[in-house]
């Protein structure tokens, strides 16, 4: 894996988590599951309307080339054969509850053709599904075809993405793409870099012909897809459905709203002499106390790679600080001036914390090791079980856009990506900044609670933004 620096800088990041992008599976195990890395994979598994097929991604002793990848895809839609017992809906056991998929793995697929077939899946690169639905942006109507976008990410039907591979790539049938990750391998950044750097290959190094193919020739000496066997007994069949029931109840249950905010972005920002990171915290504590009507513990992930094997430290963004800027903000006799001063302390404060976390001198890894020591030695800590138990209702995270340079490249924007709630009564909210003028976020949410709505909350998030920009009287073509 080629060196990766922290951005703007020579200093070295940890490159580990990249090691694990392909060829990693996570298996599931009855008291905790584990990861399973090979370390090379010649092919990928595809799956397209409830038929799983195995495609090499060699031939000749060469990776096949972008048009003979098309040939392999248009073989498998080609096919019109019907899945076999048990199929269609198998992933399900990798979205419902991990014990059962445990059990239903040592009892059903370790032997025979199930073992191969899944051998087949859980070595293989990484997983594909060939969605015979269409999303993506509807410029018509934005928010409902946004939504529904992010949530097909995210969940699809719960049988049709392979919820243990690290990640699926999935490819809708209007030729819209998207993600769904696996979290334990990796982090946000991770799957961010390998997003953009797709992105950049295939408009920037491969394109099209003019007809809408790959450019290139087909190659009909290439051996076709191969479809998985199974032989799924009705038992199995029976935990299968116990699981999409499962994944289907949480599924139904997310609310998410995917909004672009365009008011302004990073440039404004900058010009205010603030840091966007924190101008977008400071502005989602206002919009969650007016969303909710108090303050709550605040989670913001940070990275920590500078560290051998390093993955995130939390940045508790609910601060004294920010507590007083909101209050001030809320407070109609109080100055704009004295307003100001409270947002800079707060900002201050916010980037204060974020580099504690990311140098290692965070707070939440430390409790969580004490706690495991606690275990280790059958030390019973109040002050551990009390700390630890504490539910972070609005838990938040940044995608960083390192490498494409939008002014040149607008048509490679990217929505970033989301992520469910962490709390049954709290939000979720993803964001990326995009170039100079424009932020997206990713809000979700419980239907089930009374309390939440993420909608409202994107409204409420979009005001704040507004609203803290107007303390500093900048406008949007401000030159200063």
């Amino acid at each position: 894996v080629a060196q990766i620096l922290l951005m703007g800088s020579t200093v070295p990041l940890c490159s580990a988590q990249w090691e694990r992008m392909f060829n990693t599976s996570r298996i599931p195990g009855e008291e905790s599951d584990t990861l399973q890395h090979v370390k090379d994979s010649k092919h990928i598994v595809v799956y397209h309307k409830g038929r799983y097929f195995k495609v090499w991604l060699y031939h000749d002793g060469r990776l096949l080339k972008p048009r003979e990848i098309e040939q392999q895809m248009q073989r498998i839609l080609d096919d019109d054969s019907e899945p076999q017992a048990g199929e269609e809906k198998l992933a399900a056991l990798t979205a419902g509850d991990r014990v059962p998929w445990a059990k239903a793995r040592q009892t059903y697929f370790i032997r025979g053709k199930n073992k191969q077939s899944l051998d087949a899946i859980e070595k293989a690169a990484f997983f594909v599904t060939l969605d015979d639905i269409e999303q993506g942006y509807r410029e018509e109507d934005p928010v409902r075809s946004l939504d529904a976008y992010a949530k097909s990410l995210i969940h699809g039907r719960c049988y049709d993405r392979w919820f243990d591979k690290t990640f699926t790539l999935i490819v809708f049938k209007n030729g819209r793409i998207g993600l769904n990750a696996e979290h334990s391998w990796a982090d946000a950044p991770i799957v961010g870099h390998l997003w953009e750097n797709a992105m950049a290959t295939e408009c920037l190094e491969l394109g099209y012909s003019e007809d809408g193919h790959c450019r290139g020739d087909t190659n009909q000496n290439i051996p076709i897809p191969t479809k998985l066997q199974w032989e799924i007994p009705e038992e199995c069949q029976e935990v299968i459905e116990r699981s999409l029931s499962t994944a289907i109840a949480l599924a139904d249950d997310v609310d998410f709203y995917s909004f672009f905010f365009d008011a302004f972005g990073k440039g404004l920002i900058k010009k205010a002499k603030t840091s966007p990171d924190a101008f977008v915290q400071l502005s989602l504590q206002l919009a969650h106390y007016r969303d909710m009507g108090k303050f709550s513990l605040t989670y913001e992930a940070s990275m920590t790679r500078l560290f051998r094997e390093g993955r995130t430290e939390t940045v508790r963004s609910c601060t004294v600080e920010s507590c007083n800027f909101v209050r001030s903000m809320e407070d109609p006799t109080e100055s704009t001036e004295n307003t100001l001063k409270f947002f800079r302390l707060a900002a201050a404060k916010h980037q204060h914390l974020y580099r504690l976390a990311m140098t290692g001198a965070g707070i939440d890894r430390h409790l969580f090791c004490l706690y495991v020591v606690s275990k280790y030695l059958a030390v019973d800590s109040p002050f551990l079980k009390e700390v630890l138990s504490e539910p972070w209702r609005l838990s938040t995270s940044q995608t960083p856009q390192q490498h494409i340079d939008l002014k040149k490249n607008p048509e490679m924007l990217s929505c970033g990506g989301g992520f469910g709630p962490v709390a049954d009564d709290g939000y979720g909210v993803s964001y990326i900044i995009l170039g100079e003028n424009a932020i997206h976020f990713h809000v979700s949410s419980k239907i089930s609670c009374s309390e939440t709505d993420s909608h409202r909350f994107g409204k409420n998030i979009q005001k704040a933004m507004v609203d803290i920009m107007g303390l500093f009287n900048l406008s949007k073509n401000c030159t200063k």
